[in-house]
């Protein structure tokens, strides 16, 4: 696992800043770092030695005559199946490394390369015969990729904060973005909150020549349900492929370790990967927001040790800063500073560790993806619904209420993923500022378009395998390892294990039960027995558990006195009256503290941006020096 940095070489002093820029991101690859500046180009690398741990891994790579140079960030898992296939159409390797792969392959097969790999990967190659560069990110968004356009400078990297060294950078708040985070607590296009700073899109590419950025995606999620096979054939073939995945992922020269919560995601990659350790975090005692006791007897079933940790508040309060400065952007989720101490926990045993992320998506395990044709009022004529819907929209928001409000609406019209803080009249109010952000709806319009003919279960899961996925769970997950020199892998997002699941009828994927028994509904089901059928039988109720992940007592502490302080000063600030009605803030603290709502989540998303704020245009993004 690496960061990459580059950009088109218009400056006296390239060699200075390419090194600047790579110093930014240092903590992505502490192990070794390579450069290459030429008169057009300048690109840097920073590498964590995983596979190849020599000398002879390191970066930018070459081909034969040096014509083509790479910086890649990621692991290719089949590398070794198109290095096969390279040495036999001629091409000569001088190194053990996947990276080098990707440059023979882009001889060979130029973007074509991309519908061979499975991996995780950002990659940028210069092609100094045709003056271009040719950059690309993985299918889901595993690694980030961010790039700029300044004046006569095209700039690239694995994060925003490298950028911040480059003479011809302007740094300016994207006000527009600021307003669209306020609804899904992160930035969901290729926006960032820097203006003229974009994201690369998973499963896109870019060539850049002559000043002119061409960018296009290569491949996309088909959901095709396959009505042939019985369930057991399903539960099967997820076993087989998952554990083909892990397997994959498991490719590396220095020893892997596990992630381990207390739901079935960790758990089944645990018990699949037959690592060594595994690694937990939690707080306090309370088993609502600790599962370390779980995760310790579930270690020990499988014959593995168990590496924990309790995080206490003021560990968590203090880190805030310094997590947002790592995040690049700001992201209101709570349970981001936990996966940072459980990386840094397994930072300290080894550079590997599997993670669960990606299985709820993929499978359908959220529980709203429950809601679409489980209640008998579903099952009504679709316009008595609607009118129903839109005279309980005039009565006050409560649980009842609320029901028919959401049963009256269309799935595109409610839903536009986990994550829905302030509505757009909501957001107006607040903000003293006028931008043009658009309407949440118009941003999921185009996704929710191309799975028009498709259920609304599968629609769900389409919108959030492309903005919450990569917006909010796999950002923590680079993120946040990265901070702590830590690859973290995610098998279940993987492209044969992807090929399955669109398969999976809805059925299989959320399956409503009878009225007689208690549970209404069980996500994830094909999954869950797959996971049952390869857990050891002491740990099956592992299967059956609810999801937490690291969950985090927000709600509870902004009740103290203390850390309700804390947020109540920063909604006072200078930086706060910038941009919001103030009064509105402490409003929501306030009827938060004395019980009348749980604006908790709401107070959290203002409070990370006003922290993120503070590190990146009070102290110039001067964090990581100062600490």
């Amino acid at each position: 696992m690496c960061g990459i940095v580059g950009f088109t070489n218009k400056i006296a002093d390239a060699d200075n800043v390419i090194e600047a820029m790579m110093d930014r991101i240092r903590h992505r690859g502490p192990d070794a770092s390579g450069k290459y500046v030429d008169d057009s180009v300048a690109l840097g690398h920073r590498r964590l030695s995983i596979i190849d741990v020599s000398s002879q891994g390191d970066q930018p790579i070459y081909n034969e005559d040096k014509s083509i140079v790479l910086v890649f960030n990621g692991e290719i898992y089949n590398y070794r199946d198109i290095r096969a296939e390279l040495i036999k159409a001629g091409h000569s390797f001088t190194t053990n490394t996947d990276s080098e792969v990707l440059v023979h392959g882009y001889e060979q097969y130029g973007t074509k390369l991309l519908g061979k790999l499975r991996g995780m990967f950002s990659f940028v190659i210069w092609d100094s015969n045709k003056k271009q560069l040719f950059g690309a990110r993985d299918y889901f968004g595993i690694k980030p990729m961010y790039y700029a356009v300044m004046g006569e400078t095209f700039m690239f990297g694995s994060e925003i904060k490298s950028f911040l060294e480059h003479p011809d950078f302007k740094k300016e708040l994207n006000e527009s973005v600021l307003e669209t985070y306020l609804t899904f607590q992160y930035s969901p296009t290729k926006e960032t909150f820097f203006r003229n700073v974009y994201k690369l899109m998973p499963a896109h590419y870019f060539i850049y020549k002559d000043g002119q950025l061409d960018i296009k995606r290569y491949w996309d999620i088909t959901f095709e349900a396959d009505s042939k096979p019985e369930l057991k054939d399903w539960v099967n073939s997820i076993s087989e492929t998952f554990k083909n995945s892990v397997q994959a992922h498991k490719i590396a020269d220095v020893e892997v370790g596990s992630f381990l919560s207390s739901g079935v995601d960790s758990s089944y990659v645990a018990a699949v990967a037959d690592v060594d350790k595994t690694f937990t975090v939690g707080f306090g005692s309370d088993e609502k927001y600790n599962e370390i006791s779980f995760a310790k007897e579930f270690s020990k079933a499988i014959g593995k040790e168990n590496y924990s940790k309790v995080i206490t508040p003021e560990e968590y309060w203090s880190s805030l800063e310094m997590i947002q400065y790592h995040m690049d952007e700001p992201l209101a989720d709570p349970s981001a500073v936990a996966l940072f101490f459980v990386c840094n926990i397994a930072s300290q045993r080894l550079k590997v560790a599997l993670s669960g992320e990606g299985a709820d998506e993929i499978f359908g395990g959220y529980n709203v993806y429950s809601d679409p044709g489980g209640t008998f009022y579903d099952r009504l004529p679709k316009a008595f619904r609607r009118g129903v819907g839109k005279l309980a929209a005039k009565l006050p928001a409560k649980r009842g209420v609320n029901f028919f409000v959401r049963k009256g609406r269309t799935v595109e019209e409610r839903f536009i993923g986990n994550a829905y803080m302030f509505t757009p009249q909501e957001r107006k109010k607040l903000l003293k500022i006028t931008t043009d952000a658009p309407d949440p709806t118009r941003i999921t319009r185009h996704y929710y378009k191309r799975v028009s003919k498709l259920d609304d279960v599968t629609k769900m899961q389409y919108l959030d395998l492309h903005l919450w996925m990569a917006g909010d769970i796999l950002l923590k997950a680079d993120k946040m390892s990265m901070a702590n020199s830590l690859e973290v892998r995610v098998p279940f997002l993987d492209r044969e294990v992807m090929k399955l699941a669109q398969r999976i009828p809805v059925k299989y994927r959320v399956t409503h039960k009878k009225k007689t028994e208690q549970t209404k509904y069980i996500t994830k089901y094909a999954m869950r027995l797959a996971a049952k059928k390869d857990t050891p039988q002491q740990t099956g109720k592992t299967a059956e558990k609810k999801k937490l992940g690291f969950p985090v007592p927000i709600r509870v502490w902004l009740k103290q006195d203390k850390y309700y302080a804390i947020v109540k000063d920063a909604f006072e600030s200078e930086s706060a009256v910038k941009f919001f009605d103030t009064q509105m803030l402490v409003k929501l603290l306030e009827d938060h503290r004395e019980g009348r709502a749980d604006n908790s989540r709401k107070i959290w998303t203002v409070f990370t941006f006003l922290i993120w704020y503070r590190v990146y245009f009070e102290h110039n993004g001067e964090f990581a020096k100062r600490s």
